[in-house]
C-alpha cells in the first residue's frame, strides 16, 4: 500500500535531479559565453590603441560587453539573459518565437546587423540621458555578440551564419569532431582556456593596462 507514495517520491527526486542538471548546463553554457565576450574585448584593448574614455563609459561598455555575449541567445526563452531579467520568461516566451528558434536569425549575419542597427538607435535614445560614449558602448556589444557566434561555431549543432540559406557552419567541419554544449570538453578545458588567455593577455600587457587605468579612464 506504500508503493504509489514511494513512487512519487521518487519521480519528485527525480525530477529535482533534472532540473538540477539543467540549471547547471545552462550555467556553465552562459558562464562561457560570459568569459568568451570579456576575452574578446580584452584581446581587441591590448591590441589596439586605447581610446580616451571615462570610467561611467568604461563601466557601461563592459555591461555591453556581457550582454552581447549573451545575447544571440534571446531566441530561446529559458535564455540566460532572460532570466537575469525580471518578468524575463514572459519577454522571452514572447520574443523567442519571432527570432524562427533557437540558433537561427539571431546567429547569423543577418542577426549581426539587425541586433546592430536596433541597438545604434536605441543608444541614439540614450545618449540624451547617459552622458557616455554610445559609439565605445556600441562596439563592446558587438564584440560580445560576435564572440558568442564564434563559440557557437565550434558546437555540434554550429551557426547559420548564411541564414536563410539552411546550413550550419561548423569548426571543424565533422560534427562529431567539435564539442557539446555544456559537455565536458566546454567545462574542463574552454572555460579554464579562456581564464589562461585572460590572465596571459594582462600579463604580457601589464604596463598598457595600467597606463590605461591611470591616464585613460578620468
Amino acid at each position: 500500500m506504500y508503493y504509489p507514495i514511494e513512487l512519487r517520491i521518487s519521480q519528485v527526486e527525480a525530477s529535482f535531479q533534472d532540473i538540477g542538471f539543467y540549471v547547471t548546463l545552462k550555467f556553465m553554457t552562459g558562464r562561457t559565453h560570459d568569459l568568451a565576450a570579456f576575452t574578446a574585448l580584452n584581446y581587441v584593448l591590448v591590441t589596439n590603441p586605447l581610446p580616451d574614455m571615462t570610467l561611467s563609459t568604461a563601466l557601461v561598455a563592459f555591461s555591453a560587453n556581457v550582454i552581447g555575449g549573451l545575447a544571440p541567445d534571446i531566441d530561446q526563452s529559458t535564455s540566460g539573459l532572460w532570466r537575469r531579467m525580471r518578468g524575463g520568461s514572459v519577454f522571452g516566451r514572447l520574443i523567442a518565437p519571432m527570432l524562427g528558434g533557437h540558433r537561427y536569425i539571431s546567429h547569423s549575419l543577418i542577426g549581426v546587423f539587425l541586433f546592430g542597427f536596433v541597438l545604434d538607435q536605441l543608444l541614439n535614445i540614450m545618449k540624451t540621458f547617459l552622458i557616455v560614449d554610445m559609439n565605445i558602448v556600441w562596439w563592446a556589444f558587438m564584440i560580445g555578440f560576435l564572440s558568442h557566434l564564434v563559440t557557437d561555431t565550434f558546437t555540434r549543432e554550429g551557426v547559420p551564419w548564411l541564414f536563410p540559406i539552411p546550413f550550419r557552419f561548423g569548426f571543424p567541419p565533422l560534427g562529431f569532431l567539435r564539442m557539446k554544449t555544456g559537455g565536458v570538453v566546454e567545462k574542463s578545458f574552454v572555460f579554464p582556456g579562456l581564464l589562461l588567455i585572460n590572465a596571459y593577455l594582462i600579463y604580457t600587457n601589464y604596463s598598457k593596462i595600467l597606463d590605461f587605468l591611470r591616464h585613460y579612464i578620468k
